[in-house]
């Protein structure tokens, strides 16, 4: 089969020919129908010889198919189903220490599936898996987004997108922070009720008491990970909190006097009840990202525009159909 892998030294992703995978006793076989594609591939192959001690490695954490063999110890699941991947559960994360789906066939650990429901298309099956279950979790499960808080957003990519208006169906006045301007209708459509270029923007001025000020936020979840994490804690109030999900930059730093009385915690992935629940807000339209479809081949040219801040909202790659 096909699979587009990394090979090591921070070469780019390459396209190989390589052996059909077989199912352990607690594994899958899937065919992939979508795969998404993500930052964090490009960042596996710019740090990948520190992240991914196998190589070659086929990348690829944001699946989805049908599945066609059963290891001898799969509960629950039949040949035909069609299934998402969660890339942060029980098996190693996907495209890092376990080969993903950027293949024609992906194995996977069936306690890590969650059921497609029927009707839903599978790009957004794929965005499901982990820009929605990442985002989705971090908004609602780590950061408690609901009716009365005031919540921001830095970063309305694949991610912000998603959690965003995840927030707006929570019932919280949602803000986005985010520097390419053309996306700002896409945020405000989503139900956002202001953008800014720039989380400085929020910051609580000096002098203002951080309890009590009306402008300060409840919530802000960071999904680009640069220098904003100062950003959303210099506008959070007291008792605030701010998730931290972007990798932007491998290390930040903190002014120390500035997370007293807040809360700074990281998010990563989710569960297969948090994919299963944006498959349902998909599936009847309250949850709708924009994305864009492209053909397997083309997934390395598509790592590249991403990496060069050419893509709105996810690529999805198509094939096998």
């Amino acid at each position: 089969m096909k699979a587009w892998q990394y090979m090591g030294d921070g070469a780019p992703i390459q396209l190989n020919e390589i052996e059909d995978p077989t199912p352990s006793p607690t594994q899958v076989i899937i065919d992939v129908k979508a795969a998404g594609l993500c930052h964090s591939d490009i960042m596996y192959m710019e740090i990948g010889d520190q992240m991914m001690p196998f190589v070659p490695m086929t990348q690829g954490h944001e699946n989805a198919g049908v599945i066609t063999a059963l290891g001898s110890e799969v509960e629950g699941f039949a040949v035909g189903d069609v299934v998402g991947v969660n890339s942060s559960g029980v098996q190693p994360p996907l495209g890092m220490f376990t080969p993903g789906g950027f293949a024609d066939k992906l194995a996977a650990d069936y306690r890590d599936l969650a059921r497609v429901p029927e009707g839903l298309d599978l790009s957004l099956a794929a965005l499901a898996t982990d820009a929605g279950m990442t985002s989705y979790h971090a908004m609602i499960k780590e950061g408690g987004a609901a009716a009365g808080m005031k919540v921001g957003v830095i970063g309305f990519g694949g991610l912000g997108q998603i959690g965003a208006r995840a927030a707006v169906l929570a019932g919280a006045e949602v803000h986005v922070a985010e520097i390419k301007e053309d996306v700002w209708p896409l945020a405000l459509e989503a139900g956002a009720v202001a953008c800014v270029k720039d989380a400085d923007e929020w910051a609580i001025k000096p002098g203002d008491d951080p309890l009590n000020n009306p402008d300060g936020f409840d919530l802000i979840v960071d999904y680009a990970g640069y220098d904003t994490t100062q950003k959303a804690i210099n506008a959070i109030k007291r008792g605030g909190k701010v998730v931290q999900v972007g990798l932007g930059v491998p290390t930040f730093t903190v002014l120390t006097s500035s997370i007293l009385g807040k809360t700074i915690v990281g998010s990563l992935g989710g569960t297969v009840q948090d994919i299963e629940e944006v498959c349902e807000l998909m599936l009847k339209g309250e949850i709708a990202p924009a994305y864009e479809e492209i053909a397997f081949d083309e997934i390395g040219e598509g790592l590249e525009r991403l990496k060069k801040h050419e893509v709105t909202g996810r690529l999805v790659a198509r094939f096998g159909d």
